[in-house]
């Protein structure tokens, strides 16, 4: 869902050719519902990068809505869960429940602007999906009705997890691609130092540092142009970086773009005057989830939220096409159509 690209390969293609020269080529292939891409540079092996995929692959079957035919019994384990709505507590892997709370701590975290329930809401207006539409006021109510992620009940002695009530559903788009990179990452991180990209789809992890301790420059995305467009760069070593914004999937009618960023209070798209929000932080599944969060509650809440956070940045896109940065975000302007401006003065994290 969130699109990010390396800027480091498109800068300085020297160093693409030259670790290239001295071990396998980035891999890249289809998981996790996106095209992902993972470059080991020159310590990759077919192993390594075949192990990423698998593993890749293997969170897919876990965490995946995939809306599999028949009763209470195939797909993914989430899928399960949905399809006992109501009816029974199920199993589930103990991967599947960390992430579970993790997105029900963000939930609680943003007084509910953040939902892993809200599937009932997203399958309704199937935005970048086959079939995108503008649901009528009704169908939008029934369907808040149901997203409630208090209905989310988590046993962790017994391994089970409960949706309260029938008709609701589990939606982990928002958090699971965070989770699967920092997966990947950490099968990279023994037994030394390593450098690596891994990208899902957006979802970026920059392991290890580019070269000689520098930074990677990872180039944000400008919302209002092609892509592959960036307005500006970011320098980070062992950080995840990952953006929500308008731009990312969306449909049109009646001359109106609908993105897929749905409110949780009135069931429509979020419209707050921001076109992206770009999170930094040490953990994916972190960067992942508040990449929604702080797009949803808007630059103010937003931005005292990040400012509240350890180990954690932002970066916001106005329609206005003004920039706005948290306290100590790594990120230098280099496009000309936008400038930076002061923030709203949030609290402040406390000195360490």
């Amino acid at each position: 869902m969130n699109r990010l690209f390396s800027v480091s390969f498109l800068l300085f293609p020297a160093l693409l050719c030259v670790s290239c020269s001295r071990g396998i080529p980035a891999q890249r292939g289809f998981a996790l519902g996106t095209f992902c891409s993972v470059n080991l540079f020159e310590a990759g092996t077919r192993t390594e990068y075949s192990a990423i995929f698998a593993e890749l692959n293997r969170i897919q079957q876990v965490m995946a809505f995939t809306a599999a035919s028949g009763g209470a019994e195939g797909g993914t384990a989430l899928d399960l869960i949905n399809r006992n709505a109501g009816i029974r507590a199920v199993p589930a892997p103990e991967e599947l429940l960390d992430v579970l709370e993790r997105a029900r701590y963000y939930a609680e975290l943003s007084g509910g602007a953040f939902d892993p329930t809200v599937g009932p809401l997203v399958r309704l207006w199937d935005i970048g999906g086959k079939t995108p539409r503008v649901p009528g006021a009704a169908e939008i109510q029934q369907a808040l009705s149901l997203v409630d992620w208090r209905d989310l009940l988590i046993d962790r002695a017994a391994g089970t997890a409960f949706l309260r009530r029938r008709g609701q559903s589990l939606d982990l788009g928002a958090i699971a691609k965070g989770y699967a990179a920092d997966q990947a990452a950490a099968l990279l991180r023994p037994p030394g130092n390593r450098r690596a990209i891994i990208d899902l789809g957006g979802n970026i992890f920059a392991l290890g540092e580019r070269r000689r301790g520098e930074n990677w420059r990872i180039g944000v995305q400008d919302p209002l142009e092609e892509r592959g467009s960036y307005l500006g760069v970011l320098g980070v070593k062992n950080r995840s970086v990952v953006t929500s914004g308008v731009y990312e999937r969306y449909f049109e009618e009646g001359g109106l773009r609908y993105h897929h960023i749905l409110s949780t209070k009135n069931g429509y798209p979020v419209r707050n005057g921001l076109l992206s929000v770009t999170i930094i932080a040490g953990r994916s599944i972190d960067a992942d989830a508040l990449s929604t969060v702080v797009f949803a509650l808007g630059l103010e809440k937003g931005l005292a939220l990040v400012e509240s956070l350890p180990d954690t940045e932002a970066v916001f896109v106005r329609e206005d096409r003004t920039v706005i940065l948290s306290s100590t975000a790594p990120f230098t302007l280099e496009g000309g159509n936008y400038r930076l401006v002061p923030p709203f003065t949030p609290p402040r994290r406390p000195a360490e």
